[in-house]
């Protein structure tokens, strides 16, 4: 039986889409299966877990989606200005950072804010947490790179890297991790804390991702793709994905191969088979689909239980309407406040002014 997935879109027009993905062994094919729109400006980033799809967008918020019960979970109002990046880890806990220099961590039981650090002097603009749950990296408009313990929300390691880099990524390893700054990548090594090696795309890079321990896909301001071996530091392969520039790329591994998503201000999600064997090949594309979007980030949605193909339950547009009140939670939290800069960190009671709503 064919294995089901989402892939989750954001754009410029504020909508969120989502498209079922029927997967074969020549063929996938993608047909629409929700939109929301709950953000008033542009999206900015996007996040799935193995139940929730979160989005960021300009307008401050973070809405949350209820995949499993296919609808919507209330809105996260904390960061002021753009939510510029969120990720998770595991099941349990989201990680979001905005303009306002903020690095939170969310409780997914009843979202509720666990920990707020004040991360950088200016945006947050990149953030990624380590495999092992208990290191995260932040960069920002500060010209710093942070290394942060989770444990006790401390900085554990502030590196002065000189340029506003706007992308951080561990690899799967979690052994090295790639810093972007503009058309440059600096891959260094966990064990030392250093550059091992550097590696210029013709364009400015707008999305990376570790394929496995060694391979980064680079996407950047033009239709084209390209492979590095961050162990060599050099570019092994390149294709042309896109009639214009590629905003976002994502995958997953299906059996013996890697599925890479390619998302473009065309409009297009493109999804392509890779073999990530020691002389890579171009992928050959399984499918794509036409949102009439322009696309800003992506995401790749995968149950645990297989989605039902069934359609869901019909209902009237006073009946959606009240459905959509009654879920609609928001949780505005105060919660304590870490403050890490050259001065002693200074830490605030929680007050009991939060609110939440049971599960």
């Amino acid at each position: 039986m064919a294995a089901v997935l989402e892939l989750i879109a954001g754009s410029y027009e504020q909508i969120t889409f989502g498209y079922r993905v029927k997967t074969g062994e020549k063929e996938w094919t993608a047909k629409p299966d929700f939109t929301h729109h709950a953000h008033t400006a542009s999206i900015s980033a996007v996040a799935a877990s193995e139940r929730f799809v979160v989005t960021g967008s300009k307008d401050e918020t973070i809405q949350l989606y209820d995949m499993k019960k296919r609808t919507e979970h209330g809105a996260l109002l904390h960061h002021e200005g753009t939510i510029t990046c969120l990720e998770f880890y595991g099941t349990s806990h989201l990680l979001s950072g905005g303009e306002d220099g903020l690095l939170c961590v969310w409780s997914t039981k009843k979202w509720e804010c666990m920990t707020t650090i004040k991360a950088h002097k200016g945006h947050v603009t990149s953030l990624s947490v380590h495999p092992s749950g208990k290191l995260a990296l932040s960069v920002g408009t500060d010209k710093t790179l942070r290394t942060w313990n989770l444990i006790n929300g401390r900085s554990a390691f502030i590196k002065n890297i000189k340029q506003n880099a706007h992308i951080v990524r561990w690899s799967p390893d979690g052994d090295r991790y790639v810093v972007v700054v503009n058309d440059k990548i600096d891959i260094y090594k966990l064990e030392t804390a250093s550059v091992t090696g550097t590696i210029a795309n013709p364009k400015r890079i707008s999305s990376v991702k570790f394929l496995n321990n060694s391979v980064l896909a680079v996407a950047g301001d033009d239709e084209t793709v390209r492979f590095c071996d961050v162990e060599k530091a050099k570019w092994v392969c390149e294709f042309k994905a896109h009639e214009t520039r590629v905003k976002a790329v994502d995958s997953l591994i299906v059996d013996d191969y890697c599925v890479l998503l390619t998302a473009s201000n065309d409009g297009y999600i493109k999804m392509w088979k890779i073999h990530l064997k020691e002389e890579l090949e171009p992928p050959v594309l399984l499918g794509e689909v036409n949102t009439t979007a322009r696309l800003t980030c992506l995401a790749v949605w995968k149950p645990v239980q297989p989605i039902s193909d069934g359609p869901s339950k019909a209902a009237t547009s006073e009946e959606l309407a009240q459905e959509l009140a009654k879920k609609k939670r928001v949780r505005e939290i105060t919660e304590k406040v870490i403050v890490e800069d050259e001065s002693k960190p200074k830490k605030k009671k929680k007050n009991g002014g939060k609110k939440t709503v049971k599960q």
